[in-house]
């Protein structure tokens, strides 16, 4: 009689042991159906044992071994390993989080027809400026574990040295895994690498795969018949014995960061698994995360820049529209007005930039005060004129709009600031001969209607983009030749230290936007500070003197990549339980730190009420990542034994983004 020691998805952070007959060492890194409870759960086999901790009489028969598919790799469980440990998290909930819904349930879909074997690259390839052929020859002498960071201007032609990057891989008979921060983005990039690989076997890995092709492609990959692994920031659990290089383009993007659950950058969790496997990660960017710059120019990650665009002779121009002075029409400059009419009388397409969505921010009654507040969120609810709707952001929670104040029935209400359905009706009142197209997650609500809207730009069929961020990166439109920029400024002054890189990276990824190919491109930000150090960079196109300056603002202020942080968060019905436990919490943990950890008191939330829930927040700085981690290991076990009302939850978010 054998022990298997099983892995299940609940919140324990500890293995379960269980007897088992004709079981090997071959079965670990497979699922075992056992009794857990009164009823039956799955889980993944870590290890097989002679002897148990707990008293034979007491472990249960396992009920069965599954041996329907391969067995889990020793490098997979030990990345699901390293991320439990590292993240906090339960290892059990990790490698369920890590595998299909379908294997998770013990099915196995229906097995498909692969093409295999040879992967010749397509016929007619680019030639490669200097930069790119400096680059792919870098990445292809490493001959081991080496962490790039290709910073190319948007249109340097990241994508290409990519690709040349992977033939490489592919003709020495490896696997590669590209990583993509958003859905958005791998359609147009799965058919570009499918194009260049004909007969490569290509996996499409993201949220948007049905559970049956998700489930295929995973043991796809597992069998070593996945040639090609594209996804999202999941598919970096993919399971890929023969992976020869790991490319995450975008790096930088927040997307890679998962906010619920397992808290896992999939980026940092990619670097640690090209380390593991011993092959070369490339980390591509515009604009890298400042951590990863800093890695660079440290001498920790190589750098290598591609400073001219691949197709345009010249980047856009960029210019400040300074507003301090001048009415604004409808939010819009005459120097924006002038500049979009000059497109449409040249027949060129621009895009008008406003990370807002819906017809404006707020409704409000000048004449008692009141706001379309959420009565479940601290925030407002957004006007949506279209289909008459108020509606907040966060929740869902919506309503018809009010013909009168609900509280004083002032009749005279108005919707304050602008969104992007406000802008498309007064672009399409201001130029009413112009095909203006609003795209933004309203419009583009599904994945169907999003490829209509691409196709449309691509036909030439709009004039006029009015967009939020899902325009702002990964598209090229050749007769795109104007970006204007509406309602930055908030950004510059937000309470978040990482505020000023976010925007930075967004205005440059959707100017870049502008001027693609043989037309020139014009960008115009608006703003009230055209003199402010991060608008200047901007117009020189200078993002290394941005970081630097960035850098050392953050060393002097001991945040990020200068420390390491943690942030423990409670949620419950009412604010003060959650700062109960946090304050708590803190207590258990003041014995457990050392002289290099800090610990900060509880505090409210920016949104501190979210869906009926009031949320707070204690965070934990350390200039030592092993002291952290020490703390965090021994912190885990007492929050769990922490006394705490019945409807409160927490977690921990190691290295976290949002606050």
């Amino acid at each position: 009689m054998s022990i298997v020691r099983v892995a299940l998805d609940v919140p324990l952070p500890r293995l379960f042991d269980y007897q088992a007959d004709e079981v090997a060492e071959s079965d670990i890194g497979c699922r075992a159906r056992v009794p857990f409870g009164s009823g039956r759960k799955l889980g993944l086999i870590v290890a097989v044992a002679a002897a148990s901790d707990q008293p034979t009489e007491k472990l249960k028969p396992a009920d069965a071994i599954l041996r329907d598919m391969p067995p889990l790799p020793a490098d997979w469980l030990a990345l699901c390993d390293f991320c439990s440990r590292y993240y906090q998290h339960p290892l059990g909930q990790v490698m369920a989080f890590a595998l299909p819904p379908l294997l998770r349930r013990g099915k196995l879909p229906r097995p498909r027809k692969v093409s295999g074997g040879g992967t010749p690259a397509a016929k007619s390839l680019p030639a490669l400026l200097p930069e790119q052929q400096v680059a792919v020859q870098a990445i292809h002498a490493s001959g081991g574990f080496a962490a790039f960071l290709l910073h190319g201007v948007t249109g340097s032609g990241k994508t290409e040295v990519y690709l040349r990057a992977i033939d490489a891989v592919l003709a020495t008979g490896k696997q590669a895994l590209m990583l993509v921060p958003e859905i958005a983005l791998t359609p147009q990039l799965e058919q570009r690498v499918s194009e260049r690989f004909p007969t490569a076997c290509i996996v499409a890995a993201h949220s948007g795969v049905p559970d049956a092709a998700r489930a295929r492609g995973f043991l796809d990959a597992l069998a070593g018949r996945a040639d090609i692994v594209l996804g999202t920031r999941l598919s970096v659990f993919m399971p890929l014995p023969r992976l020869g290089l790991i490319v995450v383009d975008e790096e930088h993007d927040a997307s890679f960061k998962q906010q619920e659950g397992l808290r896992y950058s999939a980026r940092d969790v990619a670097v640690l698994r090209a380390k593991q496997l011993d092959v070369p990660i490339v980390l591509g960017s515009a604009t890298p995360a400042l951590e990863t710059f800093h890695h660079a120019i440290s001498g920790r990650y190589r750098l290598l820049e591609l400073r001219h665009r691949a197709v345009a002779e010249a980047p856009p121009v960029v210019r400040m529209v300074d507003t301090r002075k001048e009415k604004l029409q409808d939010g819009m400059s005459a120097a924006l007005l002038d500049a979009l009419a000059t497109r449409l009388a040249r027949g060129e397409q621009s895009l008008v930039f406003l990370n807002r969505r819906g017809y404006a921010p707020v409704l409000a009654c000048p004449a008692c005060g009141w706001i379309s507040r959420c009565q479940r969120c601290a925030a407002n609810r957004v006007v949506h004129l279209a289909d008459k709707r108020l509606r907040c952001h966060h929740c869902g929670l919506e309503a018809g709009i009010p013909r009168a104040c609900p509280d004083c029935g002032n009749q005279d209400i108005h919707p304050f600031g602008r969104g992007t359905q406000r802008l498309e009706a007064a672009l399409g009142e201001r130029f009413p001969q112009a095909r203006v197209l609003r795209i933004d997650r309203d419009s583009a609500s599904t994945p169907k209607r999003w490829q209509a809207l691409l196709a449309a730009i691509h036909a030439g069929e709009a004039d006029i983009l009015i967009g939020t961020q899902m325009l702002a990166k990964g598209h090229d439109f050749p007769r795109l030749t104007l970006v204007g920029v509406v309602g930055a400024d908030a950004a510059l002054f937000a309470a978040d230290f990482r505020a000023p890189e976010r925007l930075f990276a967004q205005l440059m990824q959707v100017g870049g936007r502008s001027g693609r190919h043989d037309l020139p491109g014009e960008v115009l930000i608006q703003t009230e500070h055209p003199a402010h150090p991060l608008y200047r960079a901007l117009a020189e196109h200078d993002y290394a003197a941005f970081a630097r300056a960035q850098l050392d603002e953050r060393r002097a202020a001991g945040f990020p990549p200068f420390s390491f942080q943690a942030l423990l968060s409670a949620e419950a019905p009412e604010i003060g339980d959650a700062l109960a436990y946090l304050a708590a919490a803190r207590a258990a943990a003041v014995p457990l730190a050392d002289a290099q950890v800090s610990l900060y008191d509880p505090v409210p939330m920016r949104l501190f009420r979210l869906k009926n829930r009031e949320r707070a927040q204690l965070l934990v700085e350390s200039t030592s990542r092993p002291a952290l981690q020490a703390l965090l290991a021994a912190w885990s076990e007492r929050l769990r034994a922490l006394k705490a009302p019945r409807e409160l939850r927490w977690h921990l978010d190691v290295d976290p983004l949002e606050f």
